[in-house]
């Protein structure tokens, strides 16, 4: 196919091109892929200012995206794209080919630092490509510290994202920390924290969270501005509406006193449930207003099945049109199957079908849901029934059926809620992320006419 970019398009190629570091915040559906394999295309062949390009990429995505978008475009199809995923000895092969750029998988961004730390086989890559930066938020994670190692030897490094910040700004540290070397946002998370944030949720000395200062995201946004720009799919292009839609269902007297039980004393003796910390009261908790929870043996009792009748109401007002639903938990994926036909959207041949408008209830897991997976084609409704804390995988999810290419009008959301439980916290979360990443985004958004 003949590459005709939009203005958009060509704006972010050229920054790509003119910012040695760049960190690209592009909504879904934009065509970031494009995008950047046309400013690698021309930092190659007529800038010369590249020769050895690395692509990090979630799985899916390397598995096949960059590849694919290569072969696509008329202008891309010289480049040679070698994909480093499977076996060690697959993944040392396709490093050793001659190639233009390398596609690695997150996963295995330590294997490949520590496979090129020798002088018989040096870290050489010039430029850098991290598709889905978010993924590097954490300066904790193996990756990042693997990254880091090799950072001073990359001359240009991209940075890929379409969700910054979505646990809020304390996300950017690592991110930028990895694009800049500590430039904007300092060398130490430390000073970061002492400089933008202040303590929230604590017990003593104990600091359990942070909230930022009143002041502080402007400064933020005004240290990175020089080096981000983003682009927002509603901006660019024809995009349908999205209607969102919360429905509330309530529990018994008999079920809300198990529910306040656990939540008061961690514990339900009758049904051997415990929750030890925190994390896990808040894990059985989410599973409680699903309506089962697994107990300590790993069993699964049910609770309710308030959340799968309102299910078949939304169902059927569908009238046959195509359904996605999004679940969370084995055990809620169990119950919708046992109540409901249904197939699940994980192999190519059910996306294929889904997309053909053959499936007329599919299910779907977020975390599966992510990064290259189009199912615009298929349908235009999303039934949320077990929610996510992450608003990355929250959008990511969205954004399968909210792009380019939806030939509905309108999409629409509809958020299956336990009153008074979780679900409401969980929501109110999503919302205030939510608000906190679009200003980051509003901030240093792309001005295509300056």
């Amino acid at each position: 196919m003949k590459f005709e970019p939009h203005d958009y398009q060509r704006f972010a190629v050229d920054y790509i091109i003119d910012n040695p570091i760049a960190a690209v915040f592009l909504d879904m559906g934009l065509g970031k892929t494009a995008i950047t394999l046309t400013a690698i295309e021309r930092l190659l062949f007529d800038d010369f200012d590249v020769s050895k390009i690395l692509v990090i990429a979630p799985l899916r995505v390397a598995s096949t995206v960059w590849k694919q978008e290569s072969q696509k475009w008329e202008h891309l199809r010289h480049l040679r794209v070698s994909v480093a995923v499977g076996t060690a000895a697959e993944r040392l092969a396709a490093l050793q080919a001659k190639a233009d750029i390398y596609v690695i998988n997150r996963e295995n961004v330590k294997w490949l630092i520590h496979e090129h730390t020798s002088v018989t086989r040096p870290f050489n890559y010039d430029m850098v490509v991290i598709d889905e930066l978010s993924s590097f938020k954490s300066h904790k994670a193996q990756r990042f510290k693997a990254l880091m190692r090799v950072r001073p030897r990359i001359r240009r490094i991209v940075g890929l994202t379409g969700t910054p910040s979505g646990n809020g700004l304390m996300d950017l540290w690592a991110e930028f920390r990895l694009l800049d070397m500590g430039q904007r946002l300092g060398k130490f998370i430390g000073r970061y924290r002492e400089a933008y944030f202040q303590p929230d949720k604590r017990n003593g000395e104990q600091i359990f969270s942070y909230k930022i200062r009143p002041d502080s995201e402007p400064q933020i946004y005004d240290k990175i501005a020089d080096i981000t720009i983003s682009m927002k799919a509603i901006d660019h292009l024809p995009m349908p509406e999205l209607l969102s839609v919360e429905h509330k269902v309530s529990l018994s007297e008999k079920e809300r006193r198990l529910y306040d039980k656990l939540k008061r004393d961690l514990i339900i003796e009758d049904m051997e449930v415990t929750a030890a910390n925190a994390a896990a009261l808040s894990g059985k908790l989410t599973q409680m207003a699903n309506g089962a929870v697994y107990d300590d043996n790993g069993d699964v009792s049910v609770i309710h099945e308030r959340k799968l009748e309102l299910l078949e109401d939304l169902i059927e007002s569908a009238n046959g049109k195509p359904v996605l639903v999004a679940y969370w938990y084995k055990h809620d994926l169990v119950r919708i199957k046992e109540r409901f036909s249904v197939t699940e959207l994980k192999s190519d041949d059910s996306i294929r079908r889904w997309n053909n408008g053959e499936i007329p209830v599919a299910v779907i897991h977020p975390a599966s849901a992510g990064h290259g997976l189009n199912l615009q084609s298929g349908g235009s409704t999303l039934i949320w029934f077990g929610l996510t804390w992450s608003l990355e995988l929250y959008q990511q999810t969205i954004a399968r059926l909210y792009r380019q290419g939806q030939q509905s009008r309108t999409v629409t959301l509809h958020h299956i809620i336990t009153e008074g439980t979780i679900d409401e916290q969980i929501m109110a979360a999503l919302s205030r992320k939510e608000r906190s990443q679009d200003s980051l985004i509003n901030a240093v958004k792309a001005n295509l006419g300056g």
